[in-house]
């Protein structure tokens, strides 16, 4: 069903972006190589937001590209999505774990921690995220993070990493080499003229063998 590797360029959606805008965004993203996508939106009711994650779970499903839910499990078992992104506040990676079943893919925020990181391998998180590495049109007030905690990760933890936070196609080269596996982006693919260049700049980051 999915692409089956946690690599590459994830696309995270703008609160920005609704309806027909947001559905033509994401379908440009997956044209440009997106690998994995999360639904993002923080202000939406219910009802939009579901509506919203089943057509975004239907482009996904077209390319064969992951949809994860952010923070809402509920929501990610109701739709049958392929996963959920949890934050510090968001829940426990076992009760997500539980909820939508062992080939669930569950992505936690670790920020600048290692600890926390090992923490969400041993509940049997399938990737962590680092960051944010550079300054964040999204989040300017979310904690930094440096280059080393990637570092420190890949050595000590076996599951993929994921680097967020202001990245562009200049400064991801860095992270790559400090062992991000994952670059997670909103504004540096949906904040562009040109969605799908924009996408594929990032994807040719990324040798795929």
């Amino acid at each position: 069903m999915t692409k089956n590797t946690l690599k590459g360029l994830y696309v995270i959606t703008d609160d920005q972006l609704s309806g027909e805008h947001l559905l033509t965004h994401v379908q440009q993203a997956l044209a440009g190589g997106a690998r994995l996508v999360q639904y993002r939106n923080k202000t939406g009711s219910e009802a939009v937001r579901e509506h919203t994650a089943r057509a975004v779970l239907e482009l996904c499903r077209e390319q064969r590209v992951p949809l994860l839910i952010n923070d809402d499990i509920e929501l990610a078992a109701k739709i049958g999505a392929d996963g959920v992104h949890l934050g510090q506040d968001d829940g426990r990676v076992t009760a997500a774990r539980k909820r939508l079943g062992s080939g669930a893919i569950i992505g936690v925020t670790c920020h600048a921690s290692l600890a926390l990181a090992q923490t969400a391998e041993g509940e049997g998180a399938s990737y962590v995220a680092f960051g944010r590495f550079f300054d964040s049109q999204t989040k300017p007030e979310a904690p930094s993070a440096e280059l080393d905690i990637l570092r420190e990760a890949r050595a000590a933890l076996d599951i993929p990493l994921c680097a967020i936070g202001g990245i562009t196609p200049d400064n991801a080269p860095a992270l790559l080499e400090a062992g991000a596996d994952l670059l997670a982006v909103i504004y540096g693919v949906f904040g562009q003229p040109d969605v799908a260049a924009a996408a594929e700049r990032y994807t040719q980051l990324f040798n795929f063998e």
